[in-house]
């Protein structure tokens, strides 16, 4: 059982999904400082431990997502490309 005073000593986080790719990265980066300091409890430690994973899991996300758009522009240059050169051999 936890206790309810603990609880409202907890850091409280903005929800990820109003953080964008950079304030999400520079925040991870902030609790990574934090936590090498090494001046928490263990349940503040963990606290602040289980949010970097949350941020580093949502960066991840966000590059993979960031990627694929990527991918898909250069597949639909290239297909315009051909698209062009065939024009061109007519």
């Amino acid at each position: 059982m936890t206790n309810p005073q603990q609880d409202n000593e907890q850091q409280q986080f903005r929800p990820l999904e109003e953080l964008n790719y950079e304030q999400a990265r520079d925040e991870l980066v902030e609790i990574v400082k934090i936590l090498e300091l090494g001046q928490m409890s263990l349940d503040e430690s963990l606290n602040y431990w289980e949010r970097g994973e949350e941020l580093a899991a949502y960066c991840e996300r966000y590059l993979d997502g960031a990627s694929t758009r990527i991918e898909q522009a250069l597949e639909h240059r290239e297909a315009g490309d051909d698209a062009d050169s065939e024009d061109y051999e007519d």
